[in-house]
């Protein structure tokens, strides 16, 4: 059965609800996955095998802290004449820290998250592409406080409609002081933000890769966990194979002295999975952004309408994706980045 006609029964449902939250780390973790649903880690293992198989897991594996890693990120915005914004998003699409890539009904139609390393300046990186494009306008819109992150969608109906404050990522937490990273750490990291083998003993795999024991990779993956390196280890969905098959990125003009108590408010909505304050211009005079999952284009709009119950009604705009180019997971300290900058350097000079 494909993806786009599959249904799910209540352990399906009840699964991908759970996996999206914490995965465990653990020597048998399909084991404790499957006691916590009440089937069989045999049945667990297999369920998740036919949920990747069928595309609607994509990746089962630790979320890191991008800036948390010393990595600069940003999300931007293009504005593309449209009968070349698919050839545009294909030149943005090849950086390799360019983790998220959609088309969306606006004139600025092209916008896109790059994440680039310390040895990077991402404004440079962001005027090449700019420059390759043959983009008419872009706008950098980087994280100016971070309300909420963690798409985690409800498949079973039965989560509450507002998240409690506990459950919501901890900004004090991702920027509080760390040590530095070690080459034992970043070992680590290149071993564990990859797909994490579907078998009993997936973790054992990954210890030897990572050249050490089972429990020196749970006991760093704790370690890591506190410090704010790493959010959590969780899966993610392919959100429309998953029945979310509308995503609304909806901007809110909202006067600077209230964007943090209603950041705050808004974030507390379980269908907003992304909440941001980021930079205004004259000509972008929206300085919230929430991303709101739902079933449907209708469900998205119940989702603001409801917001707006709670907070106010302020100006805003719904970005719907109209195509995806792009949704991967940002490899840290990979060697990609090195042959990207050789194929672009025949193309521009550097700034």
């Amino acid at each position: 059965m494909s993806a786009a006609t599959q249904t799910f029964d209540d352990v399906d449902r009840a699964l991908l609800t759970e996996v999206q939250k914490r995965f465990p780390v653990d020597h048998r973790p399909f084991l404790v996955l499957g006691e916590k649903l009440g089937i069989s880690e045999q049945t667990c293992i297999e369920r998740i095998a036919r949920l990747k198989a069928d595309e609607v897991i994509r990746q089962l594996s630790a979320i890191f802290d991008t800036r948390a890693l010393g990595y600069q990120s940003t999300l931007a915005a293009m504005k593309v004449d449209p009968a070349r914004v698919d050839e545009a998003a294909e030149v943005i699409s090849a950086h390799p820290g360019v983790s998220h890539n959609y088309k969306r009904n606006d004139p600025f139609n092209i916008w896109f998250t790059v994440a680039v390393p310390p040895s990077d300046s991402l404004e440079q990186v962001i005027q090449i592409l700019h420059t390759l494009a043959k983009a008419e306008e872009t706008i950098i819109l980087p994280t100016l406080r971070l309300y909420k992150i963690g798409v985690k969608l409800d498949l079973t109906g039965g989560e509450t409609s507002l998240e409690s404050p506990e459950e919501i990522y901890n900004e004090q937490r991702r920027m509080s002081a760390k040590p530095p990273l070690t080459e034992q750490d970043i070992r680590f990291i290149r071993v564990m933000q990859e797909d994490l083998p579907i078998l009993e003993l997936p973790y054992a795999v990954w210890a030897e890769q990572a050249e050490t024991t089972e429990e020196e990779l749970f006991a760093w993956a704790r370690k890591m966990e506190h410090l704010g390196y790493l959010r959590r280890f969780a899966a993610i969905l392919h959100h429309r194979n998953a029945g979310f098959k509308a995503n609304a990125m909806v901007v809110w003009q909202v006067p600077q002295e209230q964007v943090d108590a209603c950041g705050e408010q808004m974030a507390l909505f379980r269908e907003v999975s992304h909440c941001y304050r980021r930079p205004v211009y004259p000509h972008w005079p929206y300085p919230l952004f929430t991303m709101i999952h739902a079933e449907t284009h209708a469900a998205c709009m119940e989702v603001v309408r409801r917001i707006e119950e709670r907070i106010g009604r302020f100006p805003h705009k719904s970005l719907f994706s109209t195509k995806e180019y792009k949704k991967v997971r940002v490899k840290y300290f990979t060697p990609a980045l090195d042959a990207w900058w050789g194929e672009v350097g025949s193309k521009v000079h550097p700034l």
